[in-house]
């Protein structure tokens, strides 16, 4: 039996009132995929380690990648309410589904639309759009993960390239990527961002073994040994860490509405499991203890809904600031762990079996609770916003 009940979807305060119908579509369409494409393998990509075949060309062919870049680079011109319906529909299939997709949109069409030249937008977007080129976003370091502003990466100006050197660690697509968005900094130490090439001498990608998370996906380093890269190759229309710091502003309001498909998996999969699963001669969604955890798993993804939709209207109007993007991935990415891990204990033994949901998006969970911002720095960014007082320094 399928424990993937596409119809049960909550949505207990009708906020398909509040979408339009080409939201409602987009929804159908993302959701028909990931039942089609996704659902079949992932517990066998999860189990193996290994990730789906032509995944991001599949990603492309559904208009998942770059979705909101304008129609004249390859995208579908769509808003940013769209852009997170798709996240979460990709999300209810594999955190590692949408990892790929989002960095593919946030962390390197982003940039490139937003800071990119003419010639770059026109060389690089309509390809990543379609799934033909696989990009990754360079940022992290060794030493550097929530302080990039110490990152050691940096370049040299030679007259007619900048010699680039360093490495970054724990990057979405390195092994598979064709191109990378990498952050560094010049001789003045000010951050610039650099569109580095596969094949580009002394570029590496070494791939990240052994992980327990996001097996569905490759991980790997970006290794930069005296990188000759283009000057044409530079982002000319940002510097300093704005830059970088924009971009996970978008991977993060992505992730706010990712993570509630995991959610909203791992609670589907409950209701239904409860009510068939019967002990001491009846369901035990009888029971008064498994109501309260399915009330509670509920109410916190319908709140989550909310806190998503209102913040899709902010980021149409731009209007949306970085410390509410901070607060809805906080908030939403420990509603989804919570529930994964609750749903989980819901099914008893049965909990860890790769025929249900939740111990693998628990375990994706773990990766995204720390990614694009930990959940501890998020919070010090709210307080900040909410102090004027700087917490990390």
């Amino acid at each position: 039996m399928s424990y993937y009940p596409l119809n049960s979807i909550p949505d207990y305060y009708f906020l398909d009132t509040l979408l339009t119908e080409e939201h409602q579509l987009i929804r159908q369409s993302v959701r028909d995929w990931v039942e089609s494409f996704v659902m079949p393998k992932i517990d066998q990509a999860a189990q193996y380690h290994t990730d789906l075949p032509n995944l991001m060309k599949e990603l492309g062919n559904i208009g998942a990648l770059g979705p909101y870049i304008p129609e004249e680079y390859g995208g579908a011109g769509l808003d940013q309410i769209s852009y997170g319906i798709i996240m979460q529909e990709l999300e209810r299939g594999d955190s590692a589904v949408r990892s790929a997709a989002s960095v593919q949109s946030s962390l390197v069409m982003f940039p490139i639309f937003e800071y990119g030249s003419e010639d770059q937008k026109r060389k690089y977007l309509p390809k990543l759009a379609a799934g033909e080129m696989i990009g990754a976003f360079g940022l992290t370091e060794p030493n550097h993960g929530s302080d990039p502003g110490s990152m050691e990466t940096h370049f040299t100006d030679n007259g007619d390239h900048y010699l680039l050197n360093g490495a970054k660690m724990w990057i979405t697509n390195a092994p598979l990527c064709d191109i990378a968005v990498v952050w560094a900094k010049n001789k003045e130490g000010k951050v610039h961002g650099l569109i580095v090439e596969r094949g580009m001498e002394g570029f590496t990608t070494p791939e990240t073994h052994n992980k327990w998370s996001l097996r569905a996906s490759k991980t790997g380093e970006l290794v930069f040994d005296n990188v000759k890269v283009p000057k044409e190759n530079l982002l000319p229309n940002v510097s300093g860490l704005k830059g970088p710091l924009s971009c996970l502003n978008s991977a993060r309001y992505g992730i706010s509405w990712g993570v509630i498909g995991a959610a909203i998996d791992c609670y589907c999969t409950a209701v239904q499991y409860s009510k068939e699963r019967k002990q001491f001669g009846k369901p035990i969604a009888s029971f008064q203890l498994q109501q309260k955890k399915l009330a509670e798993f509920l109410t916190e993804i319908t709140k989550a809904q909310l806190l998503c939709w209102q913040l899709g209207n902010l980021k149409n109007d731009l209007k949306a600031s970085p410390a509410q993007v901070s607060m809805a991935k906080r908030n939403n990415v420990k509603m989804a762990i919570d529930i994964a891990r609750e749903s989980r204990q819901m099914l008893g033994g049965m909990g860890i079996m790769g025929e249900f949901p939740m111990m693998r998006h628990a375990a994706n969970l773990e990766s995204v609770i720390t990614y694009e911002g930990t959940h501890d720095i998020h919070l010090l960014i709210t307080g900040m916003d909410i102090t004027g007082i700087n917490a990390f320094s």
